[in-house]
């Protein structure tokens, strides 16, 4: 493996104090409910940051699978936009430092860049690790968001971890971080949120407030939700608007409720997602589910927060 420090490049005169926690959250494969975008791209315009170091997009991006961004005005271009995955140095709202690392999740070097970002934390000497993830689930958006909390900081796990399969499941490049974290015995935690899958390809408000709140909880940063959670009352009021103009979503919806609810007064950590007799939906009940619900939103016009 070559240098992984040569991956990135540290940003000149930025002194960053030792032991501040990273938080981390980076786009690719999945982001359901965009809930990674949302939290950071709102983390970096809302609060004071400077970078601290840029990753090399040309070692670790497919350019032909997430093409850039140029902005063409009549007869020429007048902005080239490079996808940018930073170390950044944030204050929270009362000046509490912490770092974060945003943007692309890398296509290539996966252990070279897990090597780099290890080299940072050490480097820095970051006291605790905590980054987030979102996957669309069978789950109703009448009920709090709930989340699969994995690493090594059993609090966190007990508190708030409310589905713990034992699965195989694809990766991102953040699990080979936190797997080589854990083999270190460096403190790290991530938030998996289970947005209502019927969302999945939305900017769910609620999934960033889910996701923020779960930071600030592992990392004590004070962190701003306002204006993220007045869009959800907006959004949300949106969705119950078409839930209740069509019965067909009605009832999954509040099939996604009883399942819901009888699995949270239940002791046991059994998968939420279960009937009434423990078994799962089967693939054809949950694409029979979805079809109804694709076929109501494209009635739906483009205003519709669940447009395309």
């Amino acid at each position: 493996m070559r240098d992984p420090r040569s991956l990135y490049e540290l940003s000149p005169g930025v002194e960053v104090p030792a032991g501040l926690p990273l938080v981390a959250g980076l786009t690719g494969f999945a982001d359901a409910g965009a809930a990674v975008a949302q939290t950071m791209e709102f983390l970096l315009a809302t609060l004071d940051n400077v970078e601290v170091a840029q990753f090399d997009a040309d070692e670790l991006l497919d350019y032909r699978a997430r093409r850039p961004i140029i902005l063409f005005e009549e007869d020429h271009i007048t902005e080239y936009r490079p996808p940018r995955l930073l170390l950044s140095l944030a204050r929270d709202e009362i000046g509490q430092q912490f770092l974060l690392l945003t943007g692309y999740e890398p296509d290539f070097q996966w252990e070279r860049f897990g090597a780099a970002v290890l080299e940072l934390i050490d480097r820095f000497q970051v006291s605790s690790t905590t980054w987030i993830n979102a996957i669309p689930m069978p789950v109703p958006h009448t009920r709090p968001i709930s989340m699969t909390v994995s690493g090594n900081r059993p609090e966190f796990v007990e508190s708030m971890s409310v589905w713990r399969p034992t699965t195989e499941a694809p990766a991102n490049a953040l699990h080979l971080v936190e797997y080589r974290l854990q083999e270190l015995g460096h403190p790290v935690t991530a938030f998996v949120l289970l947005i209502p899958h019927y969302l999945g390809d939305t900017e769910y408000p609620a999934a960033a407030v889910a996701a923020i709140e779960a930071v600030s909880k592992a990392t004590g940063r004070i962190l701003p939700t306002d204006s993220l959670r007045e869009a959800n009352r907006d959004f949300v009021a949106r969705i119950d608007e078409q839930v209740a103009g069509n019965g067909e979503l009605g009832k999954l919806v509040g099939t996604l409720e009883e399942r819901h609810d009888t699995y949270m007064q239940e002791t046991s950590f059994r998968s939420p997602l279960t009937d009434e007799e423990g078994g799962l939906p089967s693939a054809d009940e949950i694409a029979a589910e979805l079809e109804k619900f694709l076929a109501v939103r494209r009635r739906h016009d483009d205003e519709s927060p669940l447009g395309g």
